[in-house]
């Protein structure tokens, strides 16, 4: 039954002003909807992203959102003119080559948000 319904992720937040500025500002997500104080949502591709307010955030390095782009170099280079810091990895996290790894079946660069959340771009291979 779930499988018939979209779903977004739901990412947390220690400033939400911080991140209203990395989002809408860096990124230009659109703002669908400001529940304040406590939630903004954002656009992307028909789907939502919702931001939520938290006293202490996450705590995980994992990713914890990612876009499938076509073309992970062009994205690169929209997201460094935008000022957003590429992660650079060595072993044992995945090796990058100018912020992009070889994942087998798909190449991934990773950036994180005002909160520490770690977000990334993907391109599939093949």
């Amino acid at each position: 039954m779930l499988s018939d319904y979209p779903a977004f992720p739901i990412l947390l937040s220690t400033d939400l002003d911080a991140s209203r500025a990395f989002y809408h500002g860096v990124l230009g997500l659109p703002i669908q909807r400001e529940d304040l104080p406590d939630r903004i949502v954002f656009g992307s591709a028909g789907g939502s992203i919702a931001v939520t307010s938290s006293t202490i955030g996450t705590k995980d390095t994992q990713t914890q959102m990612a876009w499938r782009v076509p073309n992970i170099h062009a994205a690169l280079e929209d997201l460094r003119s935008r000022g957003v810091r590429i992660e650079d990895y060595t072993a044992p996290d995945p090796v990058t080559h100018d912020g992009i790894a070889d994942m087998g079946h798909s190449w991934a660069a990773w950036f994180t948000d005002p909160s520490g959340n770690v977000l990334a771009v993907v391109e599939p291979k093949g």
